[in-house]
């Protein structure tokens, strides 16, 4: 049995066994043709894809929400699983109806059903801030643990919500973390468990207000010594500061911050608190009539769009990054996928690829620039695929996927 406080696939024999998987394979998607456009949480999936090879499997999954564009089929879907693990994945239109329980009840031990997107189905998104109790009378439910032996969460994208899919289960049937679930937990967790006194966060990006949360939160509880701020994220520490960065600027944090003068107010609390932890931006590369153009904070012009840190900045946190002793990477420092725009968010994840320190990394973002740059876990020790749920695992916020793992192992397994 695991010492850890949730099953693993190493607890069981599930050879022959009829295994539920849900996993997070939520993807963005070719508005015109449908296809898939990145396929890395795939292939994230497929080693505990491989683990159940001689299990008989239902694959969960959902993509997007109700009135987006992206809200598909998951048919496309199971398409590009198959071609990726070169086994058959058979696509199964329904849920919970009774052809699709006589698809999983006629399958046989190496078969890989994926089933249709969970949020088609009100019961997923209705009721999911519900107790397990009603989630377990829900049809979705009832239906698929009858005649299911065991639920593999590997949705760890997905973990920091309670969505009946990802929770549901948990009293019915034994419910077992998957590899990928487990290799998170544990490869976060490990963050935490460095002596050294060099802990740093290097949150760039746009979603200022979930890295503010995460900044209080960490510093507080002295579990980072010093932040490094870029992107978006900067340029609200910099107006917290007392910086005019001007309408233009204003305007683009205000799109992406719904929130802004909450966060703002938020900003400028840490700073007056944790002045000495936290790193602003030195310079900038703007756009001034089509022109790349450098600009110090000094001579800085509000008519300008900051699009990149400069050099000073590059060269400042650079040499923070080599004298650390763990590092966590959440968020590009610019807008990285434009050439000219690339070289502070190119200089500063391969600052963090080649520190000595641990190297924990997560979000959209982030993994689209390392795929660009191509950085992979041989430099870096945890490449997380949750953004919001490495957000929220990281500032210690409730995480009903891995609750519900941990609750199932106290019911079935008797600890």
């Amino acid at each position: 049995m695991s010492p850890l406080p949730f099953f693993t696939l190493n607890d069981f024999d599930l050879v022959g066994k009829t295994v539920l998987l849900r996993v997070d394979v939520n993807s963005p998607i070719d508005p015109k043709t449908g296809n898939i456009l990145d396929d890395a949480r795939f292939k994230a999936h497929a080693a505990t894809i491989d683990a159940l090879s001689k299990s008989k499997v239902a694959i969960l999954a959902h993509q997007s929400r109700p009135g987006k564009n992206d809200f598909v089929s998951l048919k496309v879907h199971a398409a590009h699983l198959s071609n990726m693990i070169k086994r058959r994945v058979k696509f199964v239109s329904g849920l919970f109806d009774d052809d699709t329980l006589e698809e999983i009840d006629s399958s046989v031990p190496g078969d890989i059903l994926m089933l249709e997107n969970t949020r088609f189905y009100s019961e997923e998104v209705v009721l999911a801030e519900e107790k397990p109790e009603v989630m377990e009378k829900t049809h979705i439910i009832r239906n698929l643990a009858a005649h299911s032996d065991y639920f593999v969460n590997d949705a760890f994208a997905a973990a920091h919500r309670r969505n009946v899919t990802l929770v549901g289960f948990s009293e019915l049937i034994p419910n077992i973390a998957g590899k990928l679930m487990e290799n998170e937990i544990l490869g976060i967790d490990k963050f935490f468990e460095i002596k050294g006194r060099k802990r740093i966060g290097i949150f760039g990006g746009s979603k200022a207000d979930d890295s503010i949360k995460i900044i209080d939160r960490m510093l507080r509880e002295g579990k980072l010594d010093r932040i490094i701020t870029g992107g978006l994220v900067g340029h609200i520490f910099l107006i917290a500061n007392g910086m005019d960065m001007g309408k233009k600027n204003e305007e683009v944090i205000r799109k992406e911050v719904g929130n802004y003068d909450k966060i703002l107010k938020e900003a400028q609390k840490l700073l007056d608190n944790y002045r000495e932890m936290i790193m602003l931006p030195l310079d900038f590369l703007g756009n001034e009539n089509g022109k790349v153009k450098h600009y110090k904070i000094s001579d800085f012009r509000k008519d300008i769009q900051a699009m990149d840190i400069g050099v000073d900045t590059i060269a400042s946190y650079a040499h923070v990054i080599k004298d650390s002793d763990a590092v966590i990477l959440n968020g590009p420092m610019g807008v990285f996928e434009l050439d000219d725009y690339a070289t502070g968010t190119e200089q500063i994840f391969s600052a963090v690829a080649n520190s000595s320190g641990y190297k924990v990394a997560g979000g959209g973002h982030t993994l689209a620039a390392f795929e660009r740059m191509g950085i992979t876990e041989r430099e870096v020790n945890h490449i997380s695929t949750g953004g919001g749920a490495l957000i929220s695992y990281l500032a210690g916020e409730p995480m009903p996927g891995i609750e519900s793992l941990i609750n199932s192992k106290k019911k079935f397994g008797g600890g």
